[in-house]
């Protein structure tokens, strides 16, 4: 990323359990030290409501990058993991999208990936994975969470963005969380 500040700017957070999976986002939209707007949506459904996203870093890059994984979603009938690949391997070679600075969150009801410019597609090892500024606070509280606590996965995700925006200036409690509902 060139500016290191443009993905210091959010907390987004996903989290699996006992067959639950949901995302949860902050609203904050920071420019440098600037709180510009508190609700900003940050997490969105994909692909017929069976995928969840989420971003960090620069908010138009984001879209351009979410409309790209929509295609590519439909292009693969909903398989997330395939779609990530495609997705990172345009992103790294493609000379324009490779100047977009962003982080992707987007998860399944079975799996969460990350997704960089670089090429990265990351699978977690647990069923927790944050992007953002206060990522590394909502991850490290949810992984506390998940391991001494009997909360579900939604209430996991509520509380531990609510540390992380203890902690995190770039973070705030306007949280939205979302739930992959199993189709019945």
């Amino acid at each position: 990323m060139r500016d290191d500040k443009m993905v210091r700017s959010t907390t987004v957070l996903a989290v699996i359990r006992d067959g639950r999976a949901v995302m949860a986002g902050d609203g904050q939209v920071s420019v440098g030290e600037t709180i510009m707007k508190q609700k900003a949506v940050k997490v969105r459904f994909m692909y017929k409501d069976n995928i969840l996203a989420g971003f960090a870093g620069a908010a138009a890059d984001a879209f351009s990058l979410f409309e790209r994984l929509e295609g590519k979603l439909e292009k693969f009938k909903g398989n997330l993991t395939r779609a990530a690949v495609e997705l990172a391997k345009d992103w790294r070679t493609d000379r324009v999208l490779r100047r977009l600075e962003a982080l992707i969150l987007a998860m399944d009801r079975d799996h969460m990936l990350i997704m960089s410019g670089t090429g990265d597609v990351i699978e977690p090892d647990e069923g927790i994975a944050a992007i953002g500024s206060g990522g590394p606070y909502a991850l490290a509280a949810a992984k506390a969470l998940m391991a001494y606590s009997e909360l579900d996965a939604p209430s996991i995700a509520k509380e531990a963005l609510k540390i992380a925006s203890s902690i995190c200036v770039y973070t705030n409690e306007q949280i939205v969380v979302h739930e992959i509902v199993a189709k019945g």
